[in-house]
């Protein structure tokens, strides 16, 4: 029998051994499991190599904040339709503008006159309580309802908004949001009472009329002549007007009430009193 050389078994030893390694490896998953979960746990990067932020976190900031427009109620006048829009930002109006106002003949020159005053005064004052242009008292009465129409409108939106943005906090921010609600309500409350106001005392041909007005969530709820003209004939003509201007008043929720017949200087006056009335209460 031929004897084998021992150089030989060496070389068919370490053959098998490296046949052995390489199968071993063969057989090894071709990636990592602690990479590839720290791979898929890595942030998700922007074509600028930043983190992506999270979406519609600034959208909501923006309605919290109360930014856009809003259109107030269309005011009828004398003279015709009044309405106002503002653009809000941030809550604060930045721009007002009649998208509404009288117009034709002498209209088109006081509506020309009045209404870019009253735009700025509405942005300076952030309130509808602004002064009315002189030669334009209906268009301005028209203005600073459908302004107070319009702000309304926003405040009644920033709190719903608000009111959202609380019951989606944890329960820290909802003790902050539950302050803030209580706030709000007691704000409401407040506007919610109601306001006796009393006009300037106007003078006519046949004696001083004022008017005193009683005011309750912008509307008016009681209007009462506390001064008219007396004495002679006025007496009869101030029993017989009087209570239909109250009435009117009332029901109209304005100055912008017709003139009772056969009192045509009583109704001026009571007219008069009750649009001062109306200014300081902000209607």
């Amino acid at each position: 029998m031929r004897k084998s050389h021992p150089f030989r078994r060496v070389v068919l030893a370490g053959a098998a051994t490296v046949s052995g390694v390489v199968l071993l490896l063969s057989l090894k998953p071709g990636s990592d499991p602690a990479a590839a979960s720290a791979a898929g746990s890595a942030p998700q990067q922007t074509a600028a190599g930043q983190p992506s932020p999270q979406g519609g976190q600034r959208g909501g900031a923006q309605a919290a904040a109360g930014s856009g427009t809003v259109t107030g109620d269309a005011t009828q006048t004398q003279y015709g339709t009044v309405q106002v829009r503002l653009t809000v930002s941030n809550g604060r109006i930045t721009k007002a503008e009649a998208v509404q106002a009288p117009k034709g003949g002498l209209s088109d020159q006081k509506t020309a006159m009045a209404v870019p005053k009253l735009n700025q005064e509405a942005v300076a004052a952030q309130s509808a309580q602004i002064d009315a242009v002189s030669g334009a008292t209906y268009t301005s009465a028209g203005y600073k309802k459908s302004l107070q129409s319009a702000l309304d409108k926003m405040k009644s939106a920033s709190a719903g908004s608000s009111g959202s943005s609380g019951s989606s906090g944890s329960s820290g921010s909802s003790g902050s949001s539950g302050s803030a609600s209580s706030s709000g309500s007691a704000g409401s409350s407040k506007a919610g009472q109601a306001r006796t106001i009393t006009g300037k005392v106007a003078q006519t041909q046949y004696g001083p009329v004022q008017v005193r007005i009683t005011v309750k969530d912008g509307k008016i709820t009681t209007a009462q002549a506390v001064q008219a003209p007396k004495g002679g004939l006025s007496d009869q003509k101030t029993a017989m007007a009087v209570p239909k201007l109250n009435q009117e008043a009332v029901v109209a929720g304005s100055a912008h009430i017709d003139a009772v017949s056969g009192a045509t200087y009583t109704s001026a006056g009571y007219r008069q009193s009750l649009q001062s009335a109306l200014d300081q209460a902000g209607g």
